[in-house]
């Protein structure tokens, strides 16, 4: 097996979303509002700290997230046939339609296992949990895993036929339409570079509520990304929408509990 470590700085969450949400306003008066899916805008994000580990034809880089708690495995091949779809776990027992989320799980710390086209983002227990003990044995599974050919998703046809969150149904109103269509083309793409995601939960009274999932599930920038980045891209496209808010469940309250507790640490050591 070789090895190959590239150290440079980290970004803040979501830097090309909040990015483009600022050269939307500045640009306003050369924009059309309703118009979405022909304006997506191209930027760079700043360069992140990357591992590489080679072990025969796989090739897995590991990129730092905003999150601190969250490291970004990246085979350099596609885990997942279409783009559009995410897949997060947070226990062994509820990831019996992933074969190698089980198989994570089984390393020590590991506490959230998330799946995108072509990453996989992991969430260790807490700050206590070492990543230099921990990376061998995820990328061990993951290695084996994908070279056995197996399907990281099972049973994927018939995931892939049921409606997602950005799935503009006949019941739909115009507004909501256009925030699943702001979603799907423009927002999930920047969050999902960053090994997260965004889920739809509604829309009530000017007020869109949103699940943050992965590298973005309690992340210190998440407040940040929420008001800077989605909420004014969503209200220069759609006006009518007055603030976009969090939805957590357990899960995610005991993760950023843990990040609260990391930052504290930190906070102390500096003084």
């Amino acid at each position: 097996m070789m090895q190959k470590i590239l150290l440079t700085r980290g970004i803040p969450c979501c830097s090309k979303l909040l990015f483009s949400s600022f050269q939307n306003v500045s640009h306003a008066s050369n924009l059309q509002v309703r118009n979405i899916s022909n304006k997506f805008i191209s930027t760079k994000l700043l360069p992140v700290s990357t591992q590489f580990v080679q072990s025969r034809n796989l090739f897995i880089r590991v990129e730092e997230t905003p999150n601190p708690l969250t490291l970004k495995f990246l085979p350099g091949e596609k885990i997942l046939e279409n783009a559009g779809r995410t897949y997060e776990f947070s226990s062994a027992s509820g990831a019996k339609q992933s074969p190698l989320a089980i198989q994570l799980f089984r390393v020590e710390g590991v506490k959230n296992v998330f799946f995108g086209e072509d990453f996989i983002s992991i969430t260790k227990q807490s700050e206590d949990e070492d990543w230099g003990v921990m990376k061998p044995n995820i990328f061990a599974t993951i290695m084996d895993y994908i070279q056995s050919g197996k399907p990281v998703i099972t049973d994927l046809a018939t995931l892939e036929a049921q409606p997602t969150d950005t799935t503009i149904m006949p019941e739909d109103d115009d507004v909501v339409a256009m925030i699943k269509e702001l979603l799907e083309s423009r927002i999930k793409p920047m969050v999902q570079e960053d090994g997260g995601d965004v889920i739809f939960k509604g829309y009530e009274d000017g007020v869109v509520k949103l699940k943050l999932q992965g590298a973005c599930t309690g992340c210190p920038s998440s407040s940040i990304t929420l008001k800077s980045g989605i909420k004014n891209m969503m209200q220069f496209y759609v006006p009518e929408i007055q603030d976009v808010v969090e939805i957590k469940d357990e899960a995610d309250q005991l993760i950023e509990d843990e990040l609260k507790k990391f930052e504290t640490k930190l906070g102390k050591s500096a003084e």
